[in-house]
């Protein structure tokens, strides 16, 4: 019961973090900022990631390299962003990193949807076949795209 709870919080935090994360992603495309919705992301999807690692897992999982990678990239972009205000190329490092969290979160987002979904479950049961792989490479493609398409200049406060 209390395992079921907390994978339902869990889930919640991630489409939090990604529903901010694509208002965000909005934002750096259009040079507008949005103050709220960038720390409502930032803190939901660091809470997504350290609640990942409390699931009572046995052995090592690759949720584990994305979780890190995720706190690693959430780092950086929190220190661009609020600690060196995103002056210069710190401006640059956090649309990468807030991206690259983003992805993250989306790609996990895919893999649980295989996994939990009949129709796309029934379409990659092992997670190596064709849709499967599309799916996540259209993903990554389409944040390659628009991520090059984020506004150099830097948001008007």
């Amino acid at each position: 019961m209390i395992l079921a709870v907390f994978t339902v919080f869990h889930v919640l935090l991630s489409l939090a973090g990604i529903g901010a994360g694509l208002i965000v992603f909005y934002g750096l495309l259009t040079a507008k900022q949005f103050e709220r919705w960038t720390t409502a992301f930032l803190i939901t999807t660091a809470a997504t990631s350290v609640t990942g690692f409390l699931f009572p897992f046995r052995g090592f999982k690759p949720s584990y390299v994305f979780g890190v990678l995720s706190l690693i990239a959430l780092a950086l972009a929190i220190a661009a962003r609020y600690r060196f205000q995103l002056r210069g190329g710190w401006r640059r490092t956090y649309v990468v990193t807030a991206l690259i969290a983003l992805y993250l979160n989306v790609f996990v987002l895919i893999v649980q949807m295989f996994q939990k979904v009949p129709a796309l479950k029934a379409l990659a049961p092992t997670q190596s076949e064709l849709p499967f792989q599309v799916t996540q490479l259209a993903l990554l493609i389409a944040f390659a795209v628009l991520g090059s398409k984020v506004k150099s200049r830097p948001p008007a406060a």
